[in-house]
């Protein structure tokens, strides 16, 4: 198991993906974050940062897609006093800020045209001016910014500017999501129980690590955090299937099997025979399952004869009461 920096993984694709990654994190090229919502890219940037050589120094985040465009450029560049009308006194951006450490950009997909004009100076010559500035102002920060889409596609549609592109897309790293590492749901519930959990003992019980596993988790590690936080509030010493969400709860362990299938179907790495013979398979151990290991109980949720449910079992190697 992999403990990096608050990056929790015991995924063979996600260790490989941190090894590579420590390759990179003593250098100063820009990094590209590119995941889905909660997969942890703010994890990630926190964790080049920690292990550069600029770890003592600052390391700022922002997300693009908070703030409105005419906000955005006074937060990230800074502004003059007087620029406009509520411009007090000057102000230094969160360039400006970070220089010497790292600068986080989160959501980098949706900053405005304008405003990646501005990202692109900073890259190319290392200088910002700020809003109602005339003269530039050096600066030396070493970027990591973050998508939840494919940058490429918005290149295509002319809302991103494709210099910008290849300057941030030096070192790219595609964080897969929780649904497709589900070795991890296990030990990163595990880790939140421990960090919410303070002083109480509290553990998960088998049927509620099934649950757990069977779930798509759409909001990813996020999600994840989230649930588990709630739960350690509500169980005393056990986590039980009761406790959590009806979505989680009502998980269907064949819908999440059916599913598999369709997905070898469209992924075309198993042809329809192969399918349906994995599809049967996996509806007698379901009715195993739900028939706690009795044949005939089985084979009558199935509609089939206890022989040709036998038949079936002896097939694929399945075992059962009788």
């Amino acid at each position: 198991m992999t403990h990096s920096m608050s990056l929790v993984t015991q995924n063979p694709v996600m260790r490989s993906l941190l090894a590579e990654l420590d390759r990179f994190t003593q250098t100063d090229v820009s990094v590209l974050l590119i995941g889905e919502t909660g997969v942890g890219k703010e994890l990630f940037a926190e964790y080049v940062h920690r292990t550069s050589e600029r770890m003592n120094k600052t390391f700022v985040k922002l997300s693009l897609a908070s703030l409105p465009e005419e906000l955005l450029g006074s937060e990230l560049f800074g502004h003059e006093k007087g620029s406009f009308t509520s411009a007090t006194s000057e102000k230094k951006g969160l360039f400006e800020i970070a220089n010497l450490g790292t600068i986080f950009l989160d959501d980098i997909d949706d900053v405005p045209l304008d405003i990646q004009t501005k990202l692109l100076r900073v890259l190319e010559n290392g200088e910002i001016f700020r809003v109602g500035g005339i003269k530039p102002i050096k600066v030396d920060v070493r970027l990591i910014a973050a998508t939840k889409v494919d940058l490429k596609e918005r290149v295509k549609e002319g809302r991103f500017r494709s210099d910008l592109y290849y300057r941030i897309h030096v070192y790219p790293v595609t964080i897969p999501p929780l649904r497709e590492r589900k070795d991890d749901i296990v030990i990163l519930a595990d880790h939140f129980i421990k960090l919410f959990a303070g002083h109480k003992n509290v553990i998960l019980h088998p049927r509620t690590v099934q649950f757990l596993q069977n779930y798509e988790w759409p909001g990813n590690v996020r999600e994840l955090k989230n649930v588990m936080q709630r739960l350690v509030f509500l169980a005393d010493s056990e986590i039980l299937p009761e406790h959590l969400p009806a979505d989680i709860h009502q998980t269907n362990g064949l819908d999440v099997q059916s599913g598999q299938c369709i997905n070898c179907l469209v992924e075309q790495s198993m042809n329809h025979e192969e399918i349906l013979s994995c599809l049967e398979q996996k509806l007698i151990h379901y009715a195993l399952e739900q028939a706690k290991g009795n044949k005939t109980q089985a084979a009558k949720r199935l509609g089939l004869s206890p022989s040709t449910f036998r038949d079936k079992c002896h097939k694929y190697g399945l075992n059962g009461t009788e």
